[in-house]
């Protein structure tokens, strides 16, 4: 069988040919991924290879005759990692199962992983029309020409239940149909996902929220079972009634949260996308904004539209299932969800292995989402703002935008109207303040805890917090402009206290 070759970068050409000349002794094949992508017409960097003999002697010696580095992953694998320059490439060196190909990738996951090129082959016709044998036991290449995802056999998710999670992560990046057999198997499955370690499904899970769209995967996740095992708080969410506002149940507002982020993201690098829509003007404003937070490193573009920030979109009203009431004239509330489903939201990236400051983030969102839009029913002054920022810090620009991605999946495909408008003019404000006026709301201490505890002879506890924000409000208010007024004020305070 030969198929279509798909261009080598020279340094890829030259990399595979001191492979394969330093494991000429060796039965060595390009395996999985490195030949479905040959197939698919994708270029990348990193190559599997499996071979027989010592694997981690010979990655070690490998891996100095490429002046690479070493690492041992597992049993399965050791890696060598290539670094020409601004490039990097990766070849994972794994033992040939049984010492027999075919034996090896009937042991894989999908058939379109279940391929195989003689090493020494592949290398022999790079650059020609061609590349063969291909070693096909599954007739996986059938199934990438019909971009069909099918197992390669019935208990591959019962070995390693990650696989499900890659399922979908292959189905999203290559564009596959998941064919009804495995379909199947994913459903009935599902509810052994937990049993892979947490780290590894955080990985999983990261690449599929990565690339925009993450909002038709997660409900191919749903559709499988699996999202909700991995959230198993969203279960009473599906089918619970908002407020008439809302066009979405709590569910698939979550999820539609998520499309908005990035709908918002495109939006605001892109302004003139946003044609007759509401409050544009104010969308442009905010882009030179978001720039000028660049510049001052308070934000970065790429954090819209990472998969934290989509996590935090996705969770933010994770409290609303446990606060759900009606009142008294049949209204539907949830008051004090934020606070409620700040403990929820914890357990859940705890659940994901997520990292501490990815925990801090969403559990910020999660508490604080609502104040942009309930500042935008006020009269805003300087001390709210300057509450909002101290509370907050540079993350108040997330929630801030968040709050906004919420706004927009809360009337899905319903007409913007006014308080739209209101609520974008309120983020707009909020991030004027802190990005050209944050002197002004958030002026430098004037005396220091150190001070005011040997000053009036204090003892450190939460009373010290509270003076010093009573002193910084003023300060920002104008009350106070030197460190007598300072003194001044706290003596009174404490007066009081």
């Amino acid at each position: 069988m030969s198929t279509e070759q798909t261009p080598l970068t020279p340094q890829a050409q030259q990399l595979l040919q001191q492979a394969a000349l330093f494991l000429r002794q060796q039965q060595a094949y390009l395996v999985g991924g490195s030949v479905r992508n040959l197939l698919l017409g994708v270029s990348g960097s990193d190559w599997d290879i499996a071979t027989d003999g010592d694997v981690p002697l010979l990655a070690r010696g490998l891996a100095n005759a490429l002046d690479g580095y070493y690492a041992h992953l597992h049993d399965r694998a050791s890696r060598i990692t290539i670094r020409r320059g601004q490039q990097e490439s990766i070849i994972d060196l794994s033992p040939l199962h049984e010492n027999d190909i075919s034996a090896d990738l009937r042991e894989r996951d999908f058939t379109i992983n279940a391929l195989a090129i003689p090493l020494q082959d592949a290398v022999r016709n790079l650059g020609t029309e061609s590349i063969f044998p291909l070693i096909d036991p599954l007739h996986g290449e059938a199934d990438i020409q019909a971009r069909r995802l099918r197992a390669v056999d019935e208990r591959i998710f019962q070995r390693d239940p990650l696989r499900m999670l890659r399922a979908i992560r292959f189905m999203q990046r290559y564009q596959l149909t998941i064919e009804p057999t495995t379909a199947h198997m994913l459903t009935h499955d599902a509810d052994q996902l937990l049993r892979v370690a947490p780290e590894r499904i955080h990985d999983e899970l990261y690449a599929i929220l990565r690339p925009n769209g993450a909002t038709t995967y997660l409900h191919a996740l749903d559709n499988y079972g699996l999202l909700t095992v991995l959230i198993s708080e969203l279960i009473p969410a599906r089918g619970m009634r908002q407020p008439e506002l809302h066009f979405w149940d709590v569910f698939e507002h979550s999820l539609q949260s998520v499309a908005a982020l990035e709908r918002l993201s495109t939006l605001l690098q892109d302004p003139t996308q946003a044609g007759t829509m509401p409050g544009a003007a104010d969308l442009s404003e905010l882009h030179t904004l978001l720039n000028e937070a660049e510049q001052q490193s308070l934000f970065h573009w790429s954090e819209l539209s990472a998969p934290p920030l989509k996590l935090a979109a996705l969770l933010h009203d994770i409290g609303k299932p446990v606060t759900y009431a009606r009142d008294d004239e049949g209204h539907i509330t949830f008051y004090h969800h934020p606070q409620a489903g700040v403990p929820l939201a914890q357990q859940i990236m705890q659940r994901i292995a997520a990292s501490t400051a990815d925990r801090r983030l969403v559990s910020q969102v999660v508490a604080h989402h609502m104040r942009p839009g309930q500042l935008s029913h006020t009269d805003i002054t300087t001390r709210a703002v300057r509450r909002y920022f101290v509370d907050l810090g540079p993350v108040g620009i997330l929630v801030a935008l968040v709050s906004l991605a919420d706004h927009l999946a809360m009337r899905g495909p319903a007409p913007l109207t006014e308080p739209w408008s209101r609520h974008l003019a309120t983020v707009r404000l909020l991030l004027t303040r802190y990005i050209r006026e944050r002197t002004t709301i958030l002026p430098p201490r004037l005396v220091q805890a150190e001070e005011l505890i040997r000053h009036f002879e204090l003892t450190p506890g939460p009373l010290i917090g509270q003076l010093l924000d009573q002193l910084a409000e003023a300060q920002a208010e104008g009350r106070v402009r030197s460190k007598a007024d300072a003194l001044w004020l706290a003596e009174e305070f404490l007066k009081h206290h």
